[in-house]
């Protein structure tokens, strides 16, 4: 019989934190601290395999599953002599997801399950606490309403609100035991009203309500919407944790709290987190009531810190603090409840962080020993790196301060202000700046928090979902800016007498939790520090080489600055549309006999020369790859009237032979038509003049600096061997001719670019007459899909949402189709010549995981953006760790 259920701090502890998969992350580490001794209420895990069996089965559950659930159930209550639905010793649980990856689209937690009508009576008195009792009843209604019936968490909050001003109270603490009973009867009221059935009362019915909304909540539009941007698989599933309560708001002595064993936002190795005295843990993360600090040393003003409040709960919690670390030798998140100062551990999990402090946590805890260099290389995801390669406020710069909030995600963003998250992916989309501005913010709010620059709430903590959300995004975020009043509906943003309207500039500083009204300026960042640390690791540990794609002077300089080992394209094309050169280009193309062509040839050497001149002397004797002119050609045909008419003047044509001639150079499908390796054969003067300035500029180079540049010229778009044997004749015969003429010795490589899947399926007859491959992944896609990847978007996001492809291929290579391509043209390209040089030179250069392949496949070097540079070197690092570790695997290793 299949297991579907796991227990654990109640007799045989039966999961462990290497059961993530099977558990869940919650519930493996809830196994895992009851194994080694921490204080975790009782419970069980129904598995991550439930859900997949759900989905697969019409929602329906293994017939096994509720006697597994039931005798789960008992082992609680024989631990802490409580029954489940017994009004006179009642047993509460609580109900949350645990994905194997924290996931903040799923379902919200449910607390006090068990409670109704007869249960809160036993519970008011086994507690002697009768406004205790019936306030975790109405919190358990509010919950189980809100995230299991689907009432609007609203219509909850309305009536509470109603409640304190017809009683004249401020604080939901200074409400009644009467006062919560009233509330009660209106929270069923508005259940019965809103879903047209009466709360349910049996225990049972609401312990597998919540079991499925869990189970629901992993198909919910919010969950795919992060899966999607973090590449988390459908077929993960998610578990569900079942475990007893114990309250944290049961008096002055009992508190609830979130906690890192260091600092999310610096990495400072510091105890970090907040807490809430006589709460319930919804209320930290909610922004309801404003956390007070863990320590002394940060409590300001009237804030009393847990130090100070619970000094032995304090305590104990920093043993734990240190206890986990060092078990699970990273930085924790964890969540605790203090009932009659005694503290029980209810979560630990990975911490997310930012880019800053991944590195300086990374750094830390390798030079601790915790870790070793090749853990830390580990630790930091690759694509963090991009939060750390952006502007930050300029401290001279001009500003105004409108209000201060928390500082809950560094890095500083200005944007206009907009208060949904619907209308920010709108503005987004159409490439403008926005600032998602909420009084809080919920799951309901992801696909707008990613698509804003940063996020400002008036509520909340450093550990509220604003904050958590935004720091693992890598969006600026200023959280629990209690000054700002938010009007929705009027769509403004105020502060005392300043009225800010929608679609006004605001800008954050994400270091400070300053805001600021209007734009602010910015400097760019310096890499040094931890970053420098970590990088010279990766750069030891890697085995690709690292370069970038980069055409101008400031790209090249922008390259090494962040590390590129040579530039792995040069899209000479780029160089062409200046104004004082498509002017020759457009002569060129349209010349109507070989000597108008030549003259405006000739025009365009020198221009060419000073570029790659420029390029050389940046790159100082790295390799840099100059792909030949590949333009579709209608690109740089004359557009309109004007342009035609100042193209025949300079040829001495007629407009209308020119329009004639422009008419016949039309294409119906240019990307397939006459460019790359097309327009080299068939204009070979070209061609003629760009190998010309290219090696005139490296002589020139190499003379000046004495140091040897070695130019790599690629020859665009071959599909067959004859194109590239011809071409190449064409760019040696004028080499020669140059290099004989200077009376020098210049070494050159001629290579091509491996676009085309003919070209992959060849390879091995082409690579006969190139020195180097460089894989086009872009194109290559392009001509393996038969898709554009311009118009792939009318329909791409449909592909996604309903899973007919697990990502974009144009963002991270498809390892079945393009992948097979690229392995078989390394294979056969190999096979003619094994020391061929091997690259790729489309943006999937810059991805993790496309990078990850490249390694699997053996490339010499990976070349992208030159702001993806550092990504790449720590991506490729990761990439060759990988590879070591599926080296060092037993050949029949089990899989799981």
């Amino acid at each position: 019989m299949t297991k579907w259920v796991y227990g654990f701090g109640s007799g045989a502890n039966e999961g462990s934190a290497g059961m993530r998969d099977l558990l869940g992350g919650k519930g493996a580490n809830l196994a895992e601290m009851a194994a080694i001794g921490l204080p975790v209420p009782p419970g069980f895990t129904i598995t991550t395999e439930v859900c997949t069996s759900f989905y697969d089965n019409g929602r329906t559950y293994p017939a096994e599953l509720k006697a597994q659930v039931d005798a789960a159930l008992h082992g609680i209550e024989a631990t802490l002599g409580l029954r489940f639905g017994d009004p006179a010793a009642p047993l509460l649980v609580s109900v949350r997801s645990g994905a194997r990856v924290s996931m903040p689209g799923m379902m919200d937690t449910v607390l006090n399950l068990g409670l109704n009508d007869s249960t809160v009576e036993g519970l008011a008195a086994s507690s002697g606490d009768p406004r205790f009792a019936w306030d975790s009843y109405r919190r358990f209604i509010q919950m189980y309403g809100s995230v299991v019936l689907g009432v609007s968490h609203h219509r909850f909050e309305d009536l509470i609100e109603e409640t304190k001003r017809a009683t004249g109270v401020q604080d939901d603490t200074r409400l009644s035991a009467e006062d919560w009973q009233d509330v009660v009867a209106g929270y069923k009221e508005i259940v019965l009203r809103e879903t047209g059935a009466a709360f349910p009362m049996d225990p049972h019915e609401q312990l597998w309500g919540a079991i499925g909304a869990v189970f629901g909540s992993w198909m919910n539009p919010r969950a795919n919407t992060y899966r999607r941007l973090h590449d988390i698989p459908a077929s993960w599933g998610t578990a569900v944790n079942v475990q007893a309560m114990v309250f944290g708001n049961m008096g002055e002595d009992c508190a609830t709290g979130v906690c890192f064993t260091r600092d999310p936002s610096t990495g400072e190795n510091v105890f970090y987190g907040e807490y809430l005295i006589n709460a319930q843990g919804e209320d930290v993360v909610a922004g309801i009531r404003t956390p007070q600090p863990m320590s002394e040393a940060r409590a300001r003003g009237d804030e009393v810190s847990m130090e100070k409040a619970l000094p032995d709960a304090y305590r104990e919690l920093l043993a734990v603090r240190d206890i986990l670390e060092r078990h699970y030798r990273d930085m924790q998140d964890i969540e605790f409840t203090v009932q009659g100062n005694r503290l029980y551990m209810l979560q630990t999990r990975t911490g997310k962080r930012t880019a800053a402090a991944a590195l300086r946590i990374a750094i830390s805890m390798a030079e601790e020993g915790l870790i070793t260099h090749e853990e830390a290389i580990r630790r930091v995801p690759p694509s963090s790196l991009d939060q750390l390669l952006h502007p930050t406020l300029d401290p001279d710069a001009p500003r105004t301060l409108l209000s201060r909030g928390l500082p809950a995600s560094p890095g500083a963003a200005a944007g206009a202000i907009v208060f949904t998250a619907e209308d920010v992916e709108i503005r987004a989309a159409r490439g403008e700046d926005v600032i998602l501005v909420r009084i809080e913010t919920s799951p309901e709010d992801v696909h707008g928090m990613h698509a804003a620059r940063g996020v400002l709430t008036t509520r909340g903590g450093m550990t509220s979902h604003a904050a958590v959300v935004a720091r693992g995004m890598g969006r600026v975020c200023v959280a629990g800016a209690g000054g700002i009043h938010v009007d929705y509906r009027a769509r403004t943003l105020s502060v005392g007498g300043t009225v800010l309207h929608e679609g006004e500039w605001i800008t954050l500083d994400g270091a400070t939790g300053e805001v600021f009204a209007g734009r602010v300026g910015t400097i760019e960042p310096t890499l040094s520090g931890d970053f420098s640390t970590l990088m010279g690791w990766a750069d030891r540990t890697r085995r690709m080489k690292i370069r970038a794609n980069a055409e101008t002077p400031e790209d090249a300089e922008t390259a090494r600055h962040f590390g590129a080992e040579g530039i792995g394209l040069c899209r000479t094309e780029h160089m062409f549309f200046a104004p004082d050169r498509i002017g020759f280009v457009r002569q060129m193309i349209m010349a109507g006999d070989d000597a108008a062509r030549t003259r405006a040839i000739d025009a365009l050497l020198p221009f060419q020369r000073e570029d790659f001149t420029a390029l050389f002397r940046i790159m100082a004797g790295l390799p840099v790859t100059i792909r030949l002119l590949d333009p579709p050609l209608h690109e740089f045909l004359p557009h309109g009237d004007a342009e035609l008419a100042e193209v025949a003047a300079a040829l001495g044509e007629s407009v209308e032979a020119l329009a004639a001639r422009k008419a016949a150079l039309s294409e119906s499908n240019p990307m397939l038509g006459h460019r790359g390796c097309r327009l080299g054969l068939t204009y070979p003067e070209l061609y003629a003049m760009q190998a010309r300035a290219i090696i005139e500029a490296a002589i020139a180079v190499s003379g000046e600096s004495g140091q040897q540049v070695v130019p790599e010229i690629m020859i665009p778009l071959v599909g067959m061997e004859t194109e590239l044997r011809r071409t190449r004749a064409n760019v040696e015969a004028v080499a020669a001719g140059v290099v004989a003429a200077a009376g020098v010795v210049l070494e050159y490589s001629i290579g091509t670019m491996i676009e085309l899947p003919r070209a992959a399926l060849t390879a091995d007859r082409i690579a006969q007459d190139a020195d180097f491959f460089s894989f086009g992944t872009n194109d290559l896609t392009q001509t393996t899909f038969g898709l554009s990847r311009d118009d792939a978007g009318t329909f791409m996001p449909f592909y996604l949402e309903y899973d007919l492809i697990p990502r974009d291929p144009f963002i991270s290579i498809d390892q079945e189709g393009v992948g097979q391509l690229v392995a078989m043209g390394v294979e056969k390209g190999r096979r003619t010549k094994p020391g061929l040089k091997l690259g790729v030179c489309g943006e999937h250069g810059g991805d993790p995981a496309s990078i990850a392949f490249f390694e699997s496949v053996g490339l010499d070097y990976v070349s992208c953006s030159p702001f993806r540079v550092p990504i790449a070197r720590l991506a490729a690092a990761q990439a060759a760790l990988a590879r070591q570790d599926e080296q060092k695997r037993p050949l029949h290793a089990d899989s799981r």
